[in-house]
């Protein structure tokens, strides 16, 4: 179903995405409905990196599985952290 170049191309896609996401976070550190919609997207993110990952064959791309796997870690790390100060509750 899936095709090598479509790893190749969903690993760049992945990486694009959390470019984008660390300069958000970066840049905008307390705009809260950002940082849900951020939280969100990487949620799609995952879906899709771990599908495309455990979905394709990796035999022209063997060098980026370790790092394509790291960038799907990353990404549910970093979900998780925007989660979390995305929802949690403010006392003032």
């Amino acid at each position: 179903m899936f095709t090598s170049s479509m790893f190749t191309g969903t690993f760049s896609i992945l990486v694009l995405w959390l470019i984008v996401d660390i300069f958000w976070i970066l840049s905008r550190p307390k705009d809260i409905v950002m940082r849900r919609i951020c939280a969100w997207i990487n949620i799609v993110a995952i879906i899709g990196g771990f599908s495309v990952f455990y979905g394709v064959t990796h035999l022209g791309s063997a060098n980026i599985v370790p790092w394509f796997i790291c960038l799907n870690w990353i990404n549910v790390i970093a979900a998780g952290f925007q989660f979390y100060f995305g929802y949690r509750r403010q006392t003032n």
